[in-house]
């Protein structure tokens, strides 16, 4: 057996976020038509470790993922390993998860945004400043080109210096440290949030009427960032539903408070295949993650990297 070790950086040079974005979509698209074998993922200690897995039937590839996480004094807080292997041969392919999960994450939110966002979106606000961020603003950019950046974190330097690096990375004009969460996402075409918040982060009255929500920061029961109102009231785009059901403190609780019902969401691959019927002003997409993400990343890498195993 053969087997191939994928570090940080290699992922990082090997995988462009437009590369990553193309990959998750086709990867929707063909997980909406049944090509894929997906349990949803194992989650032990109330979320701290997690477990998920994938099969694609048409190229008999196999993705298993392992993750620790712990967000409060562990850094980095993301912590495991992607596995990838194929009926055909005994090459295996090992990257590191924290890696794959930044980018797979930022990548989904670049499917929704360029699927959902106003085709003239120019502005953006990041709420959060953690491992994950930097990437849904370098997906958002990819899709739309950014002129202005605002970042909200509960540490006003960490947001400052998470704004001015993205700034020059990306080239985005206009890049400003907010305090507050209500008045960042006041007269901004689109937002992102990646908190472990367990309250919702803004109230739906400081969006504008086109606004449009990405939120992937809470994958428990117990955790929201967004409010009722908010989803009562927007096209409300989610990953895939089994998932979100289970692990989507937001929707859980509008679910239970009555402010949606499931048929008020639709899933990401029946968008991108057939459009969003009776779309509202506002737009919401909502993602907890599903292995077939990573199986997308691990795809790429594998194909740049087990090609040179003869």
């Amino acid at each position: 057996m053969d087997v191939v070790t994928v570090g940080p950086e290699e992922i990082r040079s090997a995988v462009s976020m437009s590369a990553a974005i193309d990959a998750v979509r086709t990867g929707f698209l063909a997980l909406r038509r049944g090509e894929f074998e997906m349990p949803t993922r194992t989650a032990l200690r109330d979320g701290a470790f997690l477990v998920m897995s994938t099969h694609h039937r048409p190229t008999a590839s196999a993705m298993i993922k392992t993750l620790s996480l712990n967000f409060t004094d562990r850094v980095p807080a993301i912590v495991g390993t992607v596995v990838w292997s194929e009926l055909g041969h005994g090459r295996h392919l090992v990257a590191d998860a924290a890696e794959v999960t930044r980018i797979r994450t930022g990548a989904i939110v670049g499917v929704a945004t360029d699927l959902l966002a106003p085709a003239e979106a120019k502005t953006c606000t990041l709420i959060g400043a953690g491992g994950q961020a930097p990437d849904q603003v370098r997906a958002v950019h990819a899709v739309r080109s950014l002129i202005e950046l605002r970042v909200v974190d509960h540490s006003l330097d960490r947001a400052g210096t998470l704004a001015k690096a993205l700034g020059a990375e990306l080239g985005i004009d206009t890049v400003v440290a907010v305090a507050d969460a209500d008045e960042a996402v006041r007269d901004v075409d689109i937002v992102c949030c990646a908190t472990t918040s367990t309250t919702p982060l803004f109230s739906a009255t400081s969006l504008t009427e086109n606004a449009h929500v990405n939120a992937i920061g809470a994958f428990r029961p117990t955790m929201r960032e967004l409010p009722d109102e908010l989803l009562a009231e927007a096209t409300v785009v989610i990953d895939e539903r089994e998932a979100i059901l289970e692990e989507a403190g937001e929707i859980i609780h509008a679910l239970g408070t009555g402010a949606i019902t499931e048929d008020d969401l639709v899933e990401l691959g029946d968008a991108l295949a057939e459009g969003v019927a009776n779309r509202a002003g506002r737009t919401v997409f909502k993602s907890v993650g599903v292995a077939m993400q990573d199986w997308a990343i691990a795809s790429l890498l594998a194909q740049t990297f087990l090609d040179r195993v003869q």
